[in-house]
């Protein structure tokens, strides 16, 4: 009995090992999507922030271990890049089962779903991103493997199309979403747990930072870390983004030490400001303060204005302007607020009474 937790420590150490050269190899070809996926972690213990998810989590996996079946379904929702993925990666992880990826978009027919679960064994974690995009035909397939683990598979075509009852075995599907409210009812409704991830604090972030920062074998200091931080628009997958790069200004151009002094000129040059707003973001109040004289506008005027999709600005740069208290949305258009011509250096516009309502809603 004694060799089992020696032997659970060896392989412990060999995984941590395998993981460290891996983290390594992609860092050092340049594989940005390796490395983010290497600064995942690994287990509820390793990650930061999220505290009342992951109490939850870890008590609906623990019940399923005990009970010795497997979790309910979950569903996560919440902004890109709070870390979605990851959670699916550690439901497997600590589940000790298989993890088997697909995506709303790629299942367009019932077969691209049926051919999928056919597969699947008992105990087996189906992850399954942006969900919220699933086809109909698969969708409605999913209402029936989710609550009693059949797909009915149909034959033929026609009147004399046969549906043939295929009996799967018992799963977990983790559905993850960055638009719950475009989830059907029914759906929703047949995961047994659900969370929604917030934002980030800064000092949660500075840990994620300096976790990463050690993996990454990058000399930081505690200021330069915060000032990382405090411009990572509360998302993890930013923070490390951010990290690389300013890694790399600090190697070119300093003695390879990232400081809040490097940090600040890093940033700078790839136009993070100091409350984390892009090109992109300070693009989108500039034309709609100068060009527009603070609003309303409609979106798609402010996505040509930039040059860019409207699906770009409405949920890449919007969503974080609203957050932050820049930008307000009505129903007349997109209207900037006093702290967006404050942040900008200008002086707004007299608001006279007949436009007071352009800041409701």
């Amino acid at each position: 009995m004694d060799a089992g937790p020696e032997h659970g420590l060896d392989d412990y150490e060999a995984v941590e090992a395998t993981h460290l050269r891996s983290l390594v190899a992609a860092d050092a070809d340049g594989d940005e999507r390796a490395v983010e996926a290497a600064l995942r972690p690994r287990s509820l213990d390793e990650v930061v922030g999220q505290h009342r998810v992951r109490e939850q989590l870890g008590l609906v996996l623990e019940a399923a271990r005990r009970r010795g079946r497997a979790p309910d379904h979950v569903l996560l929702s919440g902004p890109p890049g709070l870390g979605k993925t990851t959670l699916a990666m550690i439901i497997a992880a600590e589940m000790g089962a298989p993890l088997r990826i697909t995506s709303g978009p790629a299942l367009t027919h019932a077969g691209d779903l049926a051919a999928i679960l056919s597969g699947m064994n008992e105990g087996d974690v189906l992850f399954v991103d942006e969900i919220h995009r699933t086809a109909r035909p698969a969708e409605e397939m999913l209402y029936v493997a989710m609550e009693d683990f059949r797909v009915d598979v149909v034959i033929g075509k026609g009147p004399g199309a046969t549906a043939i009852p295929l009996e799967i075995p018992p799963f977990t599907l983790v559905g993850a979403t960055t638009r719950a409210g475009l989830l059907p009812g029914p759906l929703r409704d047949r995961f047994g747990f659900t969370a929604h991830l917030e934002f980030y604090e800064p000092a949660e972030l500075d840990l994620i930072v300096r976790r990463s920062a050690d993996l990454l074998g990058v000399d930081v200091t505690g200021e330069g870390t915060a000032e990382i931080a405090s411009r990572s628009r509360g998302t993890p997958r930013i923070a490390n983004r951010l990290l690389r790069r300013v890694r790399d200004w600090a190697q070119v151009r300093a003695d390879g030490v990232v400081t809040p002094e490097a940090a600040r000129a890093a940033l700078d040059l790839y136009e993070v400001d100091e409350s984390g707003l892009d090109r992109l973001d300070r693009g989108v109040l500039d034309v709609l303060c100068r060009r527009f004289g603070g609003g309303p506008v409609g979106v798609s005027t402010l996505a040509v204005a930039v040059g860019e999709e409207r699906e770009t600005v409405e949920e890449v740069a919007e969503p974080f302007l609203v957050r932050q208290g820049l930008l307000a949305r009505t129903p007349r258009g997109r209207v900037a607020t006093p702290a967006a011509w404050a942040h900008l250096g200008l002086t707004p516009p007299p608001v006279t009474g007949g436009d007071s309502t352009l800041f409701e809603g």
